[in-house]
Order: structure tokens, then sequence, then C-alpha cells
């Protein structure tokens, strides 16, 4: 139930409205991650899935980027991130950033052997994409859940 006005369970972008400028700008900052970041689809939809994971969101969680020809398979192994085979090395490392920012954010920044295996996967312009569009998703889907608005939605990226 949500815990502001009277939202439906899939009105995602009603309770915006009660915070025009700064719904409107959190939807331009939405946008500058999926259609001007440098993250390939791949890796971004990886990360974004591992933060979901850390949500509990629904909304990210049944969200897919099937204009990127990301099939169910890449979505279900979202969990094994670090073992599976389907993901690159890059992809992992994108995946434990993730996971990382999420759950440990002074680990993450005080690991040197992190950052040893990160570089040479990411480039600096990639590692401050993968930060700014993790800020993006672990804001908005803690900002869902906690207010219980948008639940029942399934978005297409």
């Amino acid at each position: 139930m949500a815990r502001i006005g009277g939202f439906a369970d899939d009105d995602i972008v009603g309770w915006l409205g009660l915070s025009p400028t700064l719904g409107g700008a959190l939807g331009s900052y939405a946008d500058a991650v999926y259609n001007r970041g440098r993250l390939d689809a791949r890796t971004r939809e990886l990360a974004r899935m591992v933060i979901a994971g850390h949500n509990e969101c629904a909304v990210c969680r049944n969200t897919r980027a099937e204009a990127s020809g990301l099939d169910e398979e890449f979505y279900l192994h979202v969990d094994d991130w670090a073992t599976w085979a389907g993901y690159t090395p890059a992809e992992r490392v994108a995946a434990e950033f993730a996971h990382r920012f999420a759950t440990d954010h002074v680990g993450l920044r005080e690991d040197e052997e992190f950052w040893e295996r990160c570089h040479p996967a990411l480039s600096d312009e990639l590692i401050v994409d993968l930060a700014l569009s993790c800020a993006l998703w672990l804001g908005q889907g803690r900002a869902l859940r906690v207010l219980d608005v948008g639940q029942a939605c399934r978005l297409t990226v």
C-alpha cells in the first residue's frame, strides 16, 4: 500500500508529480543513464539488476532491456554474476562494483585488489558512468520501496 497519495500499484510516474521539479530532473537523469551513458547494454543491465536485487524493487526486477536483444537467460543468472560463464570479466567487475556500491561502499573504496582488477576491465570514463548509474538505481529504487509506490509496474527500457 502506497505511503503517499492514492496511487495505483502500477503508477510509477504519478507520484513524481508531487515534486515536479525534482521528478522532472530525475526523469532527465534516468534518460541520460539509459540513452547517453557509455556503458554497453549488457554491462549496464547486469549492474542495474544487481542493484535491483538489493533494493527489492519489483519495478527494476521486472524491467527488461528488450530493445538491446538481451534474452531471459542473461537475466536468470544475475544472482550468479561472480561465477556464471555467460558474463565477461568486465561485466563481472561491474556487477561486483554495483553489489558493493549497494552494500559496502567504504569497503569498495578501500579495496586495492578490486581496483587493480577494475582498471584493466573498465576505463575511468566507464567507471564514472557506472558509479553515476548505480547512484540513480540505488536511490530511485529505494525511494520506490520506502514509499511503496509503483511496485506492480513492468517497464521496458
